[in-house]
């Protein structure tokens, strides 16, 4: 991602400063953006001390094999969906033993269908209180865009997230 499209640099400070002040470690599950949520994480000087670790799970094999996404959550609504977005968030804190992780899965682009556009990326989160997800619409920006807007998004629910604990 070229520096113009990273995001600012001090959103990830907050959510390093939050985890370290509620006493929490952080892990990412990421499809659509490629491991650019943890790459904004440990961008940052001392981000060891709360960041995990991250998936990069961009087949459906690895969703399985790597996070626990179930197979036939995948049958019943496809990679880019809210249920898969979750499990692949609590595969993440499961299996890298992390009480917040934040996955993304979507279409970047280019491409899509009718009901899945570009653009379409589900995130999920999981914390001590439970797992949500929610999906945003971006529309189609272009890839770089999509993503790009889509680590910030997640970066920022993962400052709700911690600072909601």
């Amino acid at each position: 991602m070229p520096p113009s499209a990273r995001p600012d640099p001090s959103l990830a400070q907050a959510v390093l400063a939050a985890c370290r002040a509620a006493g929490v470690c952080i892990a990412t599950a990421e499809s659509c953006t490629g491991g650019l949520v943890a790459a904004a994480l440990t961008d940052v000087a001392g981000s060891s001390d709360v960041v995990l670790g991250g998936v990069i799970s961009y087949s459906n094999a690895a969703k399985v094999n790597l996070l626990g996404v179930q197979a036939d959550t995948l049958d019943a609504h496809g990679a880019v969906s809210e249920p898969v977005a979750q499990q692949m968030a609590r595969g993440a804190s499961d299996r890298l033993g992390a009480e917040i992780a934040i996955s993304t899965t979507g279409i970047a682009g280019p491409g899509g269908s009718e009901h899945k556009p570009e653009g379409r990326v589900c995130f999920g989160v999981t914390t001590p209180k439970g797992t949500t997800s929610e999906t945003v619409e971006f529309g189609p920006l272009g890839r770089e865009a999509v993503r790009a807007r889509s680590v910030e998004h997640a970066l920022t629910l993962l400052l709700t997230a911690v600072e909601t604990l």
